[in-house]
């Protein structure tokens, strides 16, 4: 079938389709990698950030189907110094990034379970590292959860440390800090 995909930039009222497809992904996308406790480990550090929405820095990737429009993925970029999570993770730094010595972030990519393998990630990415380097940033970094790493390597990302955070379940949750030049 032949799927075109449009995006537009995410509004404070698409928050509630938005939580809805993050949980989808959340939910079904992992299993492949990891185990439920895992799955909920993850959680931790995985959500909404209304700051994403707020600068306009956050797309969502739409398709037509005979049903009508769905939100088939959500991702983009941060001009901010948090390099992942929702609003409720510990740690972030929401001051902003300055493009002339820090990054830009990809930031909270999720694809809807239905619509994987269709590009929508490759999509999400282009998107944010067009709009970072029109922003004036040189270099972008992400927050890869397991999952995510393939993608991201896939479209050049490099390693460049890797963290274990032990959860309240007692799961470790890896994020993998990634890199790459714009």
């Amino acid at each position: 079938m032949d799927m075109r995909f449009t995006h537009r930039i995410a509004t404070a009222a698409d928050e509630p389709a938005i939580i809805e497809l993050m949980k989808a992904a959340i939910a079904e996308n992992m299993k492949a990698f990891l185990s439920a406790e895992e799955i909920l480990a993850a959680q931790e550090s995985m959500g909404l950030d209304r700051t994403l929405i707020e600068d306009g820095t956050y797309f969502l990737i739409e398709a037509e189907t005979p049903d009508g429009t769905q939100l088939v993925g959500c991702g983009g970029w941060g001009k901010r110094k948090t390099l992942y999570g929702g609003d409720h993770t510990k740690g972030r730094d929401d001051s902003f990034s300055d493009p002339s010595t820090d990054a830009a972030r990809i930031r909270a990519m999720y694809t809807h379970p239905d619509w994987t393998r269709r590009g929508i990630g490759t999509m999400l990415l282009e998107l944010g590292e067009g709009a970072a380097r029109d922003a004036g940033f040189k270099t972008i970094e992400l927050g890869s959860t397991v999952p995510g790493e393939p993608l991201y390597r896939a479209r050049g990302y490099k390693e460049f440390d890797r963290v274990d955070e032990v959860t309240a379940n007692g799961e470790i949750n890896t994020i993998i800090h990634m890199r790459k030049p714009l």
